[in-house]
């Protein structure tokens, strides 16, 4: 099995497990240590920073990691990089944290029961993703999996840790439960800066073209990414608000649909650090392969995930949760595995279109795939058999796109592995190929 993933996948697989059973423990603590109302707005919180926290700053990381790899290819230094980016991020960070302080009592009122200090902690949690994504960027293009792995399991044991904490201290605060997700994502960080320091080297300066030339494209088509696959908890907030039960079993199902999702992340940082050398080094045939390889195992997850949610699920989240009466059934749990599957489909497609720095028909992929989902949510009838059944429409959407989008701009495609042409970052005009020259 190991054979069919990308180099780096098995180092930082370890991480990602932890990290991935971090959100199932913090979650479930929390809903078994909160009133209904608190869990609801815990998973508010949780909601908003998986999708636009991840959307604004997880590009960070998918950039880097793409730049780094061609550096590294090419024998060019990364530490001019690593500062031109600190500043980017901090940049965006505090743009972010900006307009939080700014809008606070708007944002607390609608999804927060009135609650400020969870707008300030959605801010701390914010500051975690950005230090946390910058470096993993940089690890992930130098191939330093070991220590990226290392810091996705500080992190996910931080928040189990601090999670059974507020629980054994007899915290009913959805405040405390909350600042878990800023605390260990930066201790996580500094844990693991000294590697990061060592392994960056002179070299040539960057131009910040390089660094924001794709990454306002890639943050619009990441931000629209994360609301297709986060929309189902939030949409339900803004149509049935007084349903604290729905919101909470609807995180509750998604999690547990999204397992797959999870560990596809141990997939991702080496998956697009191998395209982007085979990319940049002309080796077409291995980046095909390569993507393909990806494809069989994300059906695998998608089978060994959908099968025990869709048979368990209604139960599950009762056990594991703490969810009140089953306000959803076994073909609620099928719809939702269905859509995570499409959902990882079309994240290892972006990532192809994104090493061909494609990053506009990404954008408009899942710009179709959102504009699906809002069409569906909005139709009339039942409040949750709308948003999961949009959930998975809108990922299938996605997917479709995007293959209609690789076959229309590479025809050479589908037999590109079982020959040999120009390479790649010739034939398909200037990209990562391009850095350091």
């Amino acid at each position: 099995m190991s054979a069919a993933l990308p180099p780096g996948t098995v180092a930082v697989a370890g991480g990602t497990v932890v990290l991935g059973a971090a959100s199932y423990v913090h979650l479930g603590v929390a809903g078994h240590s909160l009133s209904t109302e608190a869990m609801a707005n815990v998973s508010v919180l949780w909601t908003i920073v998986m999708s636009i926290g991840i959307g604004v700053f997880f590009p960070i990381e998918q950039e880097l990691t793409r730049i780094v790899s061609a550096r590294v290819v090419l024998g060019a230094g990364t530490t001019p990089v690593l500062r031109r980016a600190t500043l980017l991020t901090a940049g965006i960070l505090g743009t972010t944290l900006l307009l939080l302080a700014l809008a606070a009592g708007p944002i607390a009122d609608l999804l927060f029961h009135g609650d400020r200090s969870l707008v300030a902690a959605l801010g701390g949690a914010f500051t975690g993703m950005a230090v946390c994504y910058l470096t993993r960027g940089v690890l992930a293009g130098l191939g330093r999996f070991g220590a990226y792995g290392t810091q996705l399991a500080v992190d996910g044991g931080l928040r189990i840790v601090l999670a059974f904490g507020c629980a054994l201290l007899g915290s009913d605060s959805a405040l405390a439960f909350s600042l878990v997700l800023a605390v260990a994502p930066v201790v996580a960080t500094a844990v693991t800066l000294p590697a990061l320091l060592r392994a960056v080297g002179p070299g040539e300066p960057i131009a910040w073209r390089e660094l924001w030339g794709g990454l306002g494209l890639l943050v619009c088509a990441t931000l629209l990414s994360q609301l297709v696959v986060n929309a189902a908890v939030m949409s339900t907030k803004l149509l049935a608000p007084a349903d604290s039960a729905l919101i909470a079993a609807l995180m509750s199902a998604l999690v547990l649909a999204r397992v797959p999702l999870f560990v596809f992340g141990s997939l991702q940082a080496s998956l697009l650090s191998g395209l982007t050398a085979a990319f940049t080094a002309g080796d077409r045939a291995a980046f095909w392969a390569m993507l393909r390889r990806i494809a069989l195992v994300v059906g695998a997850l998608g089978l060994l995930g959908g099968l025990p949610a869709t048979a368990l699920g209604p139960w599950l989240i009762e056990v594991l949760f703490g969810a009140e009466d089953p306000v959803l059934g076994r073909f609620d749990f099928f719809l939702l595995s269905a859509g995570t599957v499409a959902y990882m489909f079309a994240m290892v497609l972006g990532q192809a279109l994104m090493v061909f720095r494609r990053h506009n028909l990404q954008l408009l992929c899942w710009a179709l795939g959102t504009a699906v989902l809002v069409g569906v949510t909005l139709l009339p009838g039942d409040v949750s058999v709308r948003v999961i059944v949009a959930y998975a429409l809108g990922s299938t959407a996605t997917v479709l796109a995007m293959l209609a989008s690789l076959r229309l701009s590479f025809p050479g495609a589908s037999g590109a592995a079982g020959g040999t042409s120009r390479p790649m970052a010739e034939a398909h005009g200037p990209g990562v190929g391009a850095v350091g020259k």
